[in-house]
Formats: structure tokens, C-alpha cells, sequence
């Protein structure tokens, strides 16, 4: 469809207009005011504005109630045609919306090994909502790029959107069993010595973790005498310590099925902090379908 150019000077004000299409539907100043959920004087107002503007009249009272004019009957009938134009592209926009799946935004790291294993039970409980799910780690705009929710790490402060705590991010260092099992005797994870034991194994840092040098001196150790070995993509870094390939320090929340199901073990664990993963999205707009997602979310967290 061609769209037309649009002079707004020569339209009256859209409340304006409203009212007086509401007030000539139900011939009723104040019925119009109930509707739209304003004062009987401010529906008066518009109607006298609109009036003026035309310079005829428009409604007219005829015994206890208001009826229309010629003039203001024309008009009516105009707007109640051009509002349900309307009416009618938001409700297919709308719908649209509704039908499409659930658009989620997550870092790839958290989306691999936290979101993607719990899916199935999300299916499982609402097998008609469709989920989509883009790993990325670029913190993306919600609305502009059409996501219904992100997972965002942080402290939880985003500007205009709401966020709900999900899981604690504090990282710990993980190794397959065997691995652990070749620590001295008198290893333990709670002495401030620990991290020497674990200097002379081969460390695989999380590619996102810009930090882990850092507290590694702050541990005492001398990370440049370290065997450390640097892959493009955590997957390949899990994959890598899973099989016994040396030591990692990830996210708690991304490697908590890897503990509870006993292929990883800890030997490290930082304190908590405020950083951590955090559902976010926009209260004004998000649908029906993503608040029962993130509802199920949080549950499941």
C-alpha cells in the first residue's frame, strides 16, 4: 500500500477527536467521559474546541440528551470509520506478535549450559509456545530488535527495563574427578595456600573472563609461569576440562549441572557478589506468551 504524505496542521487534536467520536456513538457527554475515563467538562471542551475550529456546530441538545448535527453526524461517521482502520491494524500487529514464538536474547555461554538444558521442561509443561533463543553476546536492544527478554550478567541496573535476579554469577574452579583426584592429600579448598596445588595443571580460562589473571595474583600466584591455554569458544573450554583436560574458573550458574551430575567437581568457590545473571525486559510491552516464559524462568532458576 502507498503510503500518502500527512500534514498534522491540518488535522485537529486525536484527543479532540476522540472524545467527540465517543460523545456522538453514545449521544452522551457523560457516557463519553466514563469511556474514556475522563471529566464530563473535558469531553465538553474538546467538543467545543472542535466547534470552533470548524466554525459550525457539531452536537446539540435534544430534550435530556446530546444528538448530533448534520455537520457533526458526517463527521462521526468519518472518524468511527477512520478509528476502526485503526483498531483493526493494531489488533493484526498485535496478533502477529502473539503468534510469533518467544524471542529470548542470552549469552551464548549462559543459553548453552544453563537455558538450554531446562527448555525441555518449559516444552513439556507448554508444549504451543514456541521458543526462540539467540546466543550472542552483544547486549542487544530489546524493543529496536524485537526480543521479548534478555538474560543479562551484571548488577542489574538497565535504564527503563525491569530486572529480576535469576542466579548468582560468582565464578568457581571446576575439574573433571580424575583431575581433582591428583591434587596432594592435604589439598584443601578452603586454605588461602589452595591455589598453589593447582598451579602446576594446565588452566583453561572462559573466554569472557578478563579478570582471571587478576585474582589469580591476588591469590599469590604467578599466572606468566602457568601452563594456560586460551580457546575461542567456552564449549570447546567445558568440553576440554568434561574430558579431563585440566582446570577452569566459570560462572557457578554455568556449570552447576556439570556438578550436580558429578562430571565436574569444585576446588575453588569466590564469594558471592552482586554481579550475577538477570532475566530483563520491558514492563510496557511485553506479551502475554513471555510472561508465562518468564515466570517458568524463574521458577526453574
Amino acid at each position: 500500500m502507498e503510503l500518502t504524505d500527512m500534514d498534522w496542521r491540518d488535522i485537529p487534536s486525536l484527543a479532540a477527536l476522540r472524545a467527540f467520536e465517543a460523545a456522538a456513538r453514545l449521544n452522551s457527554f457523560s457516557a463519553a467521559a466514563r469511556e474514556l475515563n475522563v471529566t464530563h467538562a473535558a469531553i465538553a471542551q474538546h467538543v467545543r474546541a472542535l466547534e470552533d475550529q470548524f466554525g459550525q456546530a457539531l452536537m446539540e441538545r435534544v430534550g435530556r440528551k446530546m444528538a448530533t448535527t448534520a455537520a457533526g453526524r458526517r463527521l462521526a461517521q468519518d472518524l468511527g470509520e477512520g478509528f476502526g482502520i485503526i483498531a483493526a491494524g493494531v489488533r493484526t500487529l498485535s496478533q502477529a506478535r502473539a503468534d510469533r514464538p518467544i524471542a529470548i536474547s542470552a549469552t551464548q555461554n549462559f543459553a548453552e549450559n544453563w537455558l538450554a538444558p531446562r527448555l525441555a521442561g518449559f516444552w513439556k509443561a507448554h508444549p504451543d509456545l514456541p521458543v526462540t533463543i539467540a546466543p550472542d553476546n552483544a547486549v542487544v536492544d530489546l524493543r529496536r530488535d524485537g526480543f521479548d527478554l534478555a538474560i543479562r550478567y551484571g548488577q542489574g541496573r538497565w535504564p527503563g527495563l525491569e530486572a529480576r535476579l535469576l542466579t548468582r554469577a560468582h565464578r568457581i574452579v571446576v575439574a573433571h574427578p580424575d583431575v581433582a583426584a591428583r591434587l596432594p592429600v592435604d589439598y584443601s579448598a578452603t586454605s588461602p595456600k589452595a591455589i598453589h596445588a593447582l598451579t602446576d595443571f594446565a588452566w583453561l580460562p572462559e573466554p569472557t573472563d578478563m579478570e582471571m589473571f587478576t585474582w589469580l595474583r591476588a591469590l599469590g600466584a604467578e599466572p606468566e609461569t602457568m601452563q594456560i591455554t586460551r580457546l575461542e569458544a567456552n564449549g570447546l573450554v567445558l568440553a576440554a576440562v568434561r574430558s579431563g583436560a585440566g582446570i577452569t574458573r566459570q560462572p557457578l550458574a554455568v556449570v552447576q549441572r556439570d556438578l550436580d551430575d558429578g562430571r565436574l567437581v569444585a576446588l575453588l568457590e569466590e564469594p558471592e557478589s552482586e554481579i550475577a545473571y538477570y532475566s530483563v525486559h520491558n514492563p510496557a510491552t511485553i506479551s502475554p506468551q513471555a510472561r508465562v516464559f518468564l515466570t517458568w524462568l524463574h521458577r526453574a532458576s
